[in-house]
């Protein structure tokens, strides 16, 4: 092969003297044929993928805490849930007069707006809601838990009680949460029509926006001493420990950068699919979270995104089609990729054609050794 097209090509004009290597071309001509999806696709198909590249934030949050940092979460439906409820809570206190309650606690009997919603009234508090509430309750539960030692499969059981624990609170708080059904029925959000192929289109930008620049922002910062060292707390924790470093901090900070951007995907799947509810953020939600990410390689943020598109869409497809065999086939995909493809999509595409691959299946069915 010519050196100089494994290199990359070279640009002109503005650009001479830059060299534009493959995997970049790639990822941009990626990225421009996701801007232009508003003209090539139904508007249908396009909030479809609107949700999934929101969905796809909380992935890449996984990668960083469960593929870098060695500690599998059972429970980011709850800052996903924490996040989608503070932007629904503004839009249905946006759309009401004064002095007027939401529908479903005027069914529920109350007299007067909760406390705790007030705040949202405000459009910067709830912007702020959806960051800092999952960050800073994502900071907290972390930092009592990882002080203590807690790990592994203990710290999986932990999150998954604390999905459930915050799903049977919606439920039973019916007057102020909306209950099982949760908040739906928005019309505006900050002033905009939500109802208009602008504001669909608008928020669909917005949502790839931001997944391009958590990509790079997160590919940054493993790739710096921060990552350095979370992998090394990953790999060895006790000898990261002799060595004079405390792995509490580092651990904390890659929880909660995951509960915010979980929190984030969570208010613009929210604003995109319409709804925000219990059946979203309980136990069940967070496991196939877990699987988006095994699927697609838990090492690699371009493997979260894609295996958060592919996974979605094949429920799309096949819970339309057969609905009571989805969870099945979830299932299924799962233990084959743990037993023939541990590290996803992206671990076939890296080990270049797929040779790795075809040893496992061979192994596995043949009893062969590798």
């Amino acid at each position: 092969m010519d050196m100089s097209m494994r290199k990359g090509t070279p640009l002109s004009g503005p650009l001479a003297g830059v060299t534009l290597g493959r995997p970049m071309a790639l990822s941009l001509a990626v990225v421009a044929l996701a801007a232009l999806a508003p003209w090539l696709v139904s508007a249908y198909e396009l909030n479809l993928l609107a949700r999934f590249l929101a969905m796809a934030l909380l992935a890449m949050g996984l990668v960083l805490v469960w593929g870098q940092g060695g500690v599998l979460s059972l429970g980011q439906g709850v800052f996903f849930g924490l996040g989608g409820y503070a932007i629904a809570m503004h839009m249905k206190l946006a759309a009401l007069g004064d002095g007027d309650l939401p529908d479903f606690m005027v069914w529920s009997g109350l007299d007067a707006l909760p406390w705790w919603w007030v705040p949202f009234k405000s459009p910067l508090v709830a912007i702020l809601g959806v960051v800092l509430v999952p960050g800073v309750v994502a900071a907290l539960f972390s930092w009592a838990v990882f002080r203590r030692r807690v790990g592994g499969v203990y710290f999986a059981l932990i999150t998954q009680a604390l999905a459930l624990a915050f799903a049977t609170l919606l439920i039973s708080q019916q007057p102020s949460t909306g209950g099982f059904n949760g908040l739906t029925d928005f019309q505006t959000v900050m002033g905009v029509d939500l109802g208009t192929p602008a504001a669909a289109h608008g928020l669909y930008w917005l949502t790839l926006a931001l997944v391009v620049g958590v990509f790079v922002a997160l590919r940054a910062l493993m790739t710096s001493r921060y990552g350095t060292l979370l992998r090394a707390i990953r790999d060895g924790e006790n000898r990261i420990r002799f060595l004079g470093y405390d792995p509490t901090p580092f651990k904390v900070v890659a929880f909660t950068i995951g509960a915010v951007l979980a929190g984030l995907a969570g208010a613009l799947f929210t604003l995109h699919a319409g709804v925000v509810s219990p059946a979203l953020v309980g136990v069940v939600p967070s496991i196939e979270m877990v699987i988006w990410v095994a699927v697609g390689g838990r090492n690699s943020l371009a493997g979260a995104i894609a295996g958060t598109l592919a996974v979605n869409l094949a429920k799309d497809g096949v819970s339309s089609a057969f609905p009571d065999l989805w969870l099945y086939a979830l299932g299924l995909v799962f233990v084959l990729v743990v037993t023939l493809l541990p590290g996803g999509l992206a671990g076939l595409v890296a080990d270049a054609g797929g040779t790795t691959w075809g040893r496992r299946l061979k192994t596995l069915i043949m009893g062969e050794a590798k």
